[in-house]
């Protein structure tokens, strides 16, 4: 029963993974960043249904696959797994779609923003002169306002209609 729980709960992550990078197609630049909403909401549904640790890797999956087909940049790994990850713990924590949805929010917005600085400089090889150190927080709470919102929205529906319980009853959550 163990194994066959953990299928499902890997089947569950290569669905979201795969939203997640075919939503990449639906993105606009900000300020030189990749605006992907799709990641956030993915994110948040994957960290409601999942847990922080499938969070959290289902973002760093779809980060990689989405830099392999050159639908996005370095910046999608800082710019998705953070809010995952924040997102997961604080509706482990809690069990409230809300917090969840703003643990993505500043996980993303503020801490993914803050610490792709340091990424851009080290691996995209921009002059740390080039770009101010808060340069990409403004394109990152963007990006993860609307796919957030839009994932609580989702996730709100799910409740109402009982569906996130009969789906958690099935990975015995």
């Amino acid at each position: 029963m163990k194994q066959k729980n953990a299928v499902l709960k890997l089947s569950i992550s290569g669905v979201l993974c795969s939203v997640a990078v075919m939503g990449s197609f639906f993105s606009f630049p900000v300020l030189g960043s990749k605006c992907a909403p799709i990641q956030h909401m993915v994110n948040v549904i994957c960290a409601v249904l999942l847990g922080p640790w499938y969070a959290i890797g289902t973002a760093f999956s779809a980060s990689l696959l989405r830099n392999i087909l050159g639908l996005g940049s370095f910046m999608a790994f800082p710019g998705s797994m953070f809010g995952a990850l924040l997102a997961g713990l604080l509706y482990a924590k809690t069990q409230k779609t809300i917090f969840a949805v703003a643990g993505e929010m500043f996980g993303t917005g503020i801490i993914g923003g803050l610490v792709a600085y340091p990424v851009s400089i080290l691996l995209m090889g921009n002059a740390a002169g080039s770009i101010a150190f808060y340069a990409y927080v403004i394109p990152f709470l963007i990006s993860t306002v609307a796919g957030a919102l839009l994932a609580g929205m989702i996730v709100l529906t799910l409740e109402k209609q009982n569906g996130l319980l009969r789906i958690k009853s099935k990975m015995k959550i």
